[in-house]
Formats: C-alpha cells, structure tokens, sequence
C-alpha cells in the first residue's frame, strides 16, 4: 500500500506543478511515476503480507513481445527441430507436385517429336493386274512396282534441327516451371510465418488483458475503479478474440497452400523450421548489375524465349526446305500373256516379262510455300519482340526486388532502434500508473492498440524482407534442386 500511496503522490506533485501539454507534459508524467516506483521498490520490505489485489497486480507482465519457441502453445507451427524450411518444401514440391509432373511428360512429348522427324519416308509398293473384255479375253498384264520418295532440299536435317529446338524449349520451359514453383512455395512459407508471429504477439496481448481484467474486476469489488473499466477491457478482449480468428485463418490457408503446392496431404502435420526474423535465404549481391548479370545469365524464361527465337528460325529454314519439290523413283515389274485361238496353226499363246523405271517430279508452278515462309518470317520477329521483353522484365525484377529488400532493412533498422523498445516501455510505464490510479484504462488500450500497430507493422516489415529476398532469389533463376 505504501508503494501505492508513493505513486499517487508522485502524480499529484507532477500535476499540481505542470501545466503543459502534449509530449512534454507526458514525458515529464512517465519520468515521475518510474521515479516514484523506482524509490518504492528501493525501500525496505515491510511486515504486512501484501492483499490479494497487490499480489494480482505484481503478477501482470508487462511486455509485449513475440513468444520464443519454448514458450509457444502446442498450436504453434514453427518446430526448430522437427521442422521444415523452405528448401526443403521446395525440393519436395519439386519432387511430388502434381501439376510439375505433368509438365514434365511435355518433354518426352518433345523426345517424340524429335524420334519422329528423323524417320525417312516410307516407299510404296504397287501391284497391278489387267484382263482383256471384249474381243480381247485372252490378254493379261500383271505388274508389281516400287516407289521411293528421295526428300530434296535436306528436309529431313531441317526436321530434326527444328524437332531438336522444340525440345530445348520443352526442357527449359519446365525449368521455369520449377522456378515459379519454388517462388510460390518461398511466398506461402513467409505468409505463414508471418500470421504465426501475428498470432503469438495477439495472443500475448490477450493474456495480458486477461490478467488486467482480474486486476480491475478486484478493484471494482473494492471500490476502487468504476464498472465501466471492465466493460471497456472486455470489449478490448473480445476485439483480440475476433482478430486472432481471423489470423488463425491466415494460418490455416497459408499452411493448405504450402501442402498443395509441395504434394503433401492435407491430413498430413506441417511444421515450419524458420524464424521470420532469420530466413535461410541467399544473401543478395553487392550490386545491381552483378544480380542482373547473374539473371540474364541463368534466367529459365529468358533462355525459353531465346530458344524460341532459335525454334523460329528453323521454322523459316524448314518452310523453304519444304519448297523444294521431292523426287520419287520408281520400278516396275511385269509379265503379259495373250492368247490366239484364229491362227493358221491353232491355238497361240504370247508371254512377255517387262521392267521399267522411272522418276517423278512435281512441278513447283504454284504451290511454293509462300504462305509457310512468310509466317516463319513473322514468327522471328515476334519471338524478337519478345525476348527482348523478357530482358527488361528480369532487369525490372531484380531491380525492383533489391529495392523492396532495401526498403524493407531500412525499416527493420528503424523498428529494432527505437520503435518497439520504446513502445514496450510506454505499455510498461502506462500499466503501471494505470494500477495506482495515474491513467484510465482507456489510456491504457489505446498505448496497447498503438503497440499491437506497431508490432504488426514491424512483422510486415518482417515478411517484406523475406518476401523481397525470396523474390530476389526467383528473379535470379534460382530454385532448389
């Protein structure tokens, strides 16, 4: 009661002095309530056993911060050791996803292809068999014959560069798959961690107000507060409840998320290894133009979109292939019979055995491709365009995600440094003035609601550094193995 009584003093000396307002007459009003606890605290103990309300009160803590991995609840989905990071959920969604798989088979459609294009053509085998009408019963023809198409031009080398590109393309192109993969699974991961950490710190504050409200619940039955303090603190408790179901939600949707993309089911428990304030990502590079060199370099779809335009290319010098007529050579073999019952002598029969050869060869008056060259033409020029899209695209990305990774570490630099030190020691100095009388428990919701803001954004601030880094790490090509 002493330690009480002390407050009280401190506070109307401070108030019965000052006549100032805003920041100045609340510094000077925190300075002399922790002066007044501090010579409090500083005095000898005395012999009578503090009441139940004194011992409620000394049992409210006082800050504000995330729990550690020793004091979350069971509920808790960061496990340090048990856990999954992110290069391994990368590496199985790279293993099991579903829709990955199926990319896949792309390339040994393309394997196809390429098996396909260098098969030659088949050559064709005639038969043929004639019998005389008429005045003509007797005579018969029958001939077998060969035809060989011979490919002019070297279409079947252009089939096969072409064929061969297009495999190139269906490989890279499920390269990009997998980088875009990684990325989604490194987002999901970040906005789990970040709806955990938001948890802990809703639920730390929840604890804290439920504590708060056995302390103005026994000052109540005392006489000492009004009712109303005890309405407002359980809507301020409700309030927490209504928002950490709703970041309970996040949780859950970011966790099905990250077991769909990695091919987990959705029975299954998830555990995340990482912290939100440590990710196990790449360090950036020391400069703009070394990542963008790097990006260039390694990039899937900028590689996919060269060879697109080398695919084009063999598309144009196929389609004049195709222009060059074919040469088909041909063998025929034959016997022919006539008969002649009217002759001087009888009855008359004449076989011959016949072989002939010959070429064929179509005349290119009309049809010579034209249609088939032009839309190769158009097709580099197109596949042009957008290649070179797809480089200012990396340049804009890796810029952009360097800039958001600087940003946010200038952020973080001005949180850790000042911003969340002195909130937690303002909701220290308010909860304390606040139990001797000092502050109303408005006063008092409206520092934690300023202090949850501002925990909030420093976890924003948080999750746009990883973000920013995982960003980073997919605008430079990479993705797990």
């Amino acid at each position: 009661m002493f330690y009480r009584r002390s407050c009280l003093c401190a506070w109307r000396a401070v108030r019965s002095r000052l006549r100032v307002t805003g920041e100045v007459y609340f510094s000077v009003l925190l300075a002399g309530i922790l002066s007044a606890i501090t010579a409090a605290q500083s005095l000898p103990p005395t012999t009578a056993q503090p009441d139940a309300k004194d011992a409620r009160q000394a049992s409210v803590h006082l800050d504000l911060v995330p729990a550690t991995s020793t004091e979350r609840e069971s509920t808790s989905i960061v496990e340090p050791v048990q856990g999954v990071s992110t290069v391994d959920l990368v590496k199985r969604a790279l293993a099991s996803n579903a829709e990955l798989a199926a990319a896949r088979l792309e390339i040994d459609r393309a394997r196809a292809r390429l098996q396909q294009a260098g098969l030659r053509p088949n050559p064709t085998l005639d038969f043929e068999q004639q019998r005389g009408v008429l005045n003509s019963p007797g005579e018969r023809v029958r001939t077998v014959g060969v035809s060989v198409p011979l490919e002019m031009g070297g279409k079947r080398g252009r089939r096969l560069n072409l064929a061969q590109a297009e495999l190139e393309v269906a490989e890279v192109e499920v390269a990009e798959r997998e980088r875009r993969l990684a990325a989604e699974v490194r987002v999901a991961y970040v906005e789990a961690l970040a709806a955990q950490r938001e948890l802990d710190i809703t639920e730390g504050l929840n604890r804290l107000d439920t504590q708060t409200v056995r302390v103005v619940e026994a000052r109540v039955s005392e006489g000492d507060a009004a009712p109303l303090e005890v309405n407002l603190l359980r809507v301020e408790l409700d309030r927490l409840r209504s928002r950490r179901a709703l970041i309970e939600g996040r949780l859950q949707a970011a966790l099905l998320k990250l077991k769909t993309l990695a091919g987990i089911p959705l029975s299954e428990s998830l555990k995340v290894r990482e912290e939100l304030t440590q990710p196990i990502l790449r360090e950036p590079p020391a400069t703009t133009e070394a990542a963008v060199e790097i990006a260039l370099r390694t990039r899937p779809d900028l590689r996919m979109a060269r060879l697109m335009e080398e695919t084009a290319q063999a598309g144009l010098k196929l389609a004049k292939a195709q222009a060059v007529p074919d040469i088909i050579v041909s063998a025929r073999y034959g016997t022919s019979q006539n008969s002649f019952d009217d002759t001087p002598i009888g009855f008359l029969t004449d076989r011959d055995k016949l072989f002939s050869v010959g070429i064929s060869i179509p005349l290119p008056l009309f049809n010579r491709n034209q249609g088939a060259k032009a839309e190769a033409a158009t097709t580099i020029a197109q596949t042009q365009r957008r290649r070179e899209f797809v480089e200012s695209v990396v340049r804009a990305e890796v810029g952009s995600a360097l800039a958001r990774y600087q940003a946010a570490q200038a952020s973080l630099a001005t949180f850790e440094q000042g911003v969340i030190a002195r909130s937690n020691e303002n909701i220290r100095a308010i909860r304390a003035a606040y139990d001797v009388g000092a502050f109303r428990v408005t006063d008092l919701i409206a520092e934690q609601r300023r202090l949850l803001d501002s925990q909030r954004e420093y976890t924003e601030a948080l999750a746009e550094r990883y973000r920013a880094l995982a960003d980073l790490q997919s605008a430079l090509g990479g993705s797990e193995k």
